[in-house]
């Protein structure tokens, strides 16, 4: 799925489930103005049917794919603890049968989305 929206007073573009056939990682991109953030999801089980989020990971890089730093020096960060859940619940939302058929507000779930992984980034990155 892919469109453009506003968040906060930000453009952004939206990429999910960008997903190579037959693999257990899905890639979701959020393009803003000046930087994307790239989440990457690694799932375990059958990927039809019930598949499991194990591990995210999160990389911030400039719009000509330089990577930037968190604050203590990685290139990537990895959801842990409280910060997965909370992103599994997401996820969920935006892979659910309502969010497919327009049954939930597509717009206000995005913003959603894309506002919490903001704040995700900005506890966790060098940011100017």
């Amino acid at each position: 799925m892919q469109g453009i929206f506003r968040c906060i007073t930000m453009n952004y573009k939206l990429e999910l489930n960008v997903q190579p056939n037959g693999t257990k990682t899905i890639f979701n991109l959020i393009t803003f103005d000046t930087f994307k953030i790239n989440i990457i999801d690694r799932f375990r089980g059958n990927m039809i049917y019930r598949p499991k989020l194990i591990e995210t990971i999160l990389k911030v890089r400039t719009l000509d794919n330089q990577l930037i730093n968190t604050k203590s020096g990685n290139k990537r960060v990895i959801l842990k603890d409280l910060d997965l859940e909370k992103y599994r619940r997401f996820i969920s939302t935006l892979n659910s049968h309502e969010y497919k058929t327009k049954k939930i507000n597509q717009l206000d779930q995005n913003e959603k989305y894309v506002n919490f992984m903001i704040s995700l980034v900005l506890s966790n990155y060098k940011v100017n």
